[in-house]
């Protein structure tokens, strides 16, 4: 299987101890997607939608442990349960407030994502399908919003 990055996604976050860990503690901040010109034509009608998915590649993520502690908690859990970027495939998923766009730019808010990031795919947020109403919060049910704890990747 080959895979091939469609952009670069641009952020204010040149290190993994600066970036934001989940997009609600980066509301703040905003960035672009840059998607390559031989992909420009699939953007037609993104513009109409307020949010989108990001797929990006997690190029700078680390060493992979199939059972670690978590931002969110420091009892380890399996990597398949937590949103941790060192995943055997690396690949990173982010929903992110679609600003506009300028031909092959998107401009947006709220990217958790690393400054020049490879972009796999985009796609739309549809709360209609994409908001599932009393889905588990699994594990992480009744844990308080907390800082990216020092030293953790």
């Amino acid at each position: 299987m080959i895979i091939e990055p469609i952009g670069i996604i641009h952020t204010p976050y040149k290190t993994k101890e600066e970036c934001p860990i989940q997009p609600p503690y980066s509301s703040e901040s905003s960035g672009s997607v840059e998607v390559f010109a031989d992909y420009e034509q699939g953007l037609k009608d993104i513009e109409t939608f307020s949010h989108i998915y990001l797929l990006f590649y997690f190029d700078r993520s680390g060493e992979v442990a199939l059972v670690r502690p978590t931002f969110f908690d420091d009892e380890p859990h399996g990597i398949y349960a937590s949103h941790h970027p060192s995943r055997p495939n690396g690949i990173g998923l982010s929903i992110v407030k679609l600003v506009r766009r300028e031909k092959n730019i998107l401009f947006i808010e709220g990217p958790d994502i690393l400054d020049k990031t490879p972009l796999l795919d985009i796609k739309p947020y549809l709360p209609q399908y994409d908001s599932i109403p009393g889905a588990s919060e699994g594990w992480t049910a009744g844990k308080k919003k907390r800082p990216k704890p020092e030293g953790r990747e």
